[in-house]
């Protein structure tokens, strides 16, 4: 991808696409696309491909996806399944119509089967039932993946699939009803030591185990596979090691300060029991991730702080 390249980063102001975009101006990429939601609204067909028509962009990073924890995910299913299909559908066909040389495209950790074999492999998508809470969304970023995949093989097209691990990171959603763990988790524990709080409760039972990889590290990675991947298959991008959430809680309490007591409601779901990716194909290609987590902890707390945290 020569530094000149019309780049459209679809979906710039949220976790992933800011990163993405970030990435890019570091690196001297100066000729970015990018498009608000109230400028262009992806789930709107002949919009988008008025907007690939008149702006011809070369590389497409498609970063644009509604995304949230379990609550959010289960609660809003419709939202969830319509949203996803139809912001995929109408970028990844705009850009075959328009010419686009190579289009970047974010799966997710979460949609591999939720019992399945771990660490996970890229051949093992499809091949077990899927998390309940989840489904929808999965489905939909399965779609998305196929795809790709089908246009390939049809049109010669170039649509690399990438399959991150949890990310975390600045711009993070911070809504405890619509946030994943992380996020949800530093807020938590930040308003309970603004009110002197002695007790936090974490859902589910602290058991299940996950993977954290910040948004950084995922935009690098992305850089690195548009410039040296033209594989069909999906690509995994995580750092290979998994903590439990119980794990996960106490490091977040400790950046944060607080020093109370952590409990957990067994009554509230856990979701799938593990999930640790298996980067073996990344890592031979010559990537690896940089950010260790409790670095990445102590950044994504800071820009909260700057950002507006609530203080309870």
């Amino acid at each position: 991808m020569k530094h000149d390249a019309k780049i459209f980063v679809a979906g710039h102001q949220g976790l992933v696409g800011s990163a993405i975009a970030r990435r890019l101006k570091k690196e001297g990429y100066e000729n970015i696309i990018t498009r608000t939601r109230g400028e262009l609204d992806l789930t709107r067909q002949e919009k988008v491909e008025d907007f690939f028509a008149e702006e011809k962009p070369e590389f497409v990073f498609l970063a644009a996806a509604k995304v949230g924890g379990i609550l959010a995910n289960n609660t809003y299913r419709a939202d969830f399944i319509y949203a996803n299909l139809v912001i995929e559908t109408n970028i990844i066909h705009a850009s075959y119509l328009n010419g686009v040389e190579k289009l970047l495209f974010l799966g997710s950790s979460c949609i591999y089967p939720k019992l399945c074999a771990q660490p996970m492999r890229e051949e093992y998508l499809l091949s077990g039932f899927l998390e309940p809470t989840n489904e929808p969304y999965a489905i939909a970023k399965i779609a998305g993946i196929k795809m790709c995949e089908s246009y390939n093989r049809q049109y010669g097209t170039r649509y690399i699939c990438v399959m991150p691990t949890n990310l975390y990171g600045p711009k993070d959603n911070f809504d405890l009803e619509t946030s994943h763990v992380l996020p949800a988790l530093i807020r938590k524990f930040h308003e309970a030591k603004a009110r002197g709080d002695r007790q936090v409760v974490v859902w589910g039972t602290g058991r299940p185990k996950r993977e954290f990889l910040h948004v950084d590290d995922l935009a690098d990675a992305s850089l690195f596979l548009i410039n040296n991947y033209d594989g069909d298959q999906i690509v995994n991008v995580g750092v290979g090691q998994d903590i439990t959430i119980g794990e996960l809680a106490e490091r977040v309490a400790r950046v944060v300060g607080f020093d109370g007591r952590i409990a957990y409601d067994p009554a509230q779901p856990d979701g799938t029991p593990r999930k640790l990716l298996d980067v073996s194909k990344l890592d031979a290609l010559g990537w690896k991730a940089k950010i260790p987590l409790d670095e990445g902890i102590s950044q994504t707390y800071q820009w909260y702080l700057a950002n507006g945290a609530k203080t309870g």
